[in-house]
Formats: structure tokens, sequence, C-alpha cells
């Protein structure tokens, strides 16, 4: 059973519907990754996913439940975390300041958590004294997931977090996202490095224009002639 689906779901800003009918799960400890072209409507389905925009028709289930009407914070105290693309860390903080501003909903001890983050990204405990604003792009990025981390999410939803960095700091990033899936956390995750993100991948949703074009997981549609053709270079 998936832990989030966002089902049939239609909306868009304004009056202007920019997803039609677009259906996206994932399990628990499942990594679902979103790709298509530019304008596909990609973020779109997340910002949906995490109430940051109305759904005229659809639903958003999360563990079970219909969160369809909840807002963004309400779903971040149901389990959700989702890390944007652009200005996703506080600059002028430090690295620890940031990831305790991720616990600002937690009442309980958050030294454990804090210590788990710093292990999956050791150059953080390292620089945890310094400004975000001082690091390098993949730096503010690994910020950016461990504040999230320290929501302590059942859902981690990531718009683009390789946008930017160089092929060696994706891979590695890539490695944290398995490896946060292992714990058991789901992955949503929108990515223009479609190829390297499918091979990750357990589920993947090729958007064209708001709709499904594609589902099926990540090796069937690198190993489909026609998505490769058409959204892979070949």
């Amino acid at each position: 059973m998936s832990y989030l689906i966002g089902e049939n779901m239609t909306g868009g800003y304004g009056g202007a519907d920019i997803l039609h009918d677009c259906t996206i799960a994932a399990a628990q400890g499942e990594i679902a990754v979103i790709v298509g072209p530019n304008g596909a409507g990609k973020s779109t389905a997340m910002k949906a996913v995490f109430g940051m925009l109305n759904i005229r028709k659809g639903r958003v289930m999360l563990d079970g439940e219909d969160i369809t009407s909840l807002s963004p914070q309400h779903r971040v105290a149901k389990g959700m975390a989702f890390v944007p693309q652009n200005n996703n860390v506080f600059p002028s903080m430090s690295v620890e300041e940031n990831l305790e501003m991720g616990a600002f909903l937690r009442r309980d001890d958050i030294k454990t958590t804090m210590e788990q983050v710093f292990e999956l990204f050791p150059i953080l405990k390292e620089k945890r004294r310094q400004n975000a604003g001082e690091l390098s792009g993949g730096q503010r990025q690994q910020v950016a997931v461990g504040r999230a981390l320290m929501t302590k999410p059942k859902l981690l939803m990531l718009d683009e977090p390789t946008a930017g960095v160089s092929p060696i700091v994706m891979d590695e990033l890539f490695d944290r996202i398995i490896e946060v899936a292992r714990t058991g956390i789901s992955i949503l995750m929108v990515e223009q490095n479609a190829r390297q993100a499918l091979n990750i991948a357990d589920k993947g949703y090729v958007l064209v224009q708001g709709q499904n074009r594609y589902t099926d997981t990540g090796q069937a549609l690198l190993n489909d002639p026609e998505v490769r053709k058409s959204f892979l270079g070949g």
C-alpha cells in the first residue's frame, strides 16, 4: 500500500489548470521520482502534494488519511518535509542553527537526530559553526536536506536537489538519498537529471503537460525505448 498518494490531481494557479488527472504515489521507504520536460508540471505536482496550491479535483492521502484540505504547516506536523529548489537555507545562520530551525515543531531532545544528520553528511559536522551562506552549492543542499530530516519526517520531498551541482556532488547526494530511504523514510523527488534519478528510483513518473505519460519502476523506464528516445536523449 502507498504511504503517500496524490490521486487524480487537477489544479494549478489562479484559473489555469497545470495538472490534469495526475497521480503520484510512494510506498514506505520507496524513492519515487518525477521527471519530464520543462513545463511538464513536475514541481507543481510536488507542491500540490504539499498543499502549496489548491487542487480542484482529486485528493492527497498520507498513511491512509485524507489530508487534501490541510495547510503545508499541518502536513509537516503529519510527517511531511519539503526541500524547495531555491532559497532553502538561512545564509546568515550557522549550519548548526539551520539544523536547529528544522526542529522547531519538536518538543523532544533533538541531539540524536542532529548526530544522525552529521553521520549522513560528515562535512556539515566539520562546518557546523560556519554560516550556511559561505558553503558551496552542494554543501548548502546537504544543509537543506539535513534541516528537513530534523523534523523526523516520514515523507521527504526534494525539488531538484542536484540543480547546479557538479556530477560528483550529484552522485554523492543520490547516495545519501538512498541511505535516507533505507531508514524507512519515503522519498518523493523532482529531478532534471532524469537518467541518473531513474537509476536510483523504485518508481518513476514521466509527466507531460501535467499528465502521467509513463509510470513504472525506474529501471523499466530506463529500458523503455520510447522513454529513452523522448526524454533521456536516446
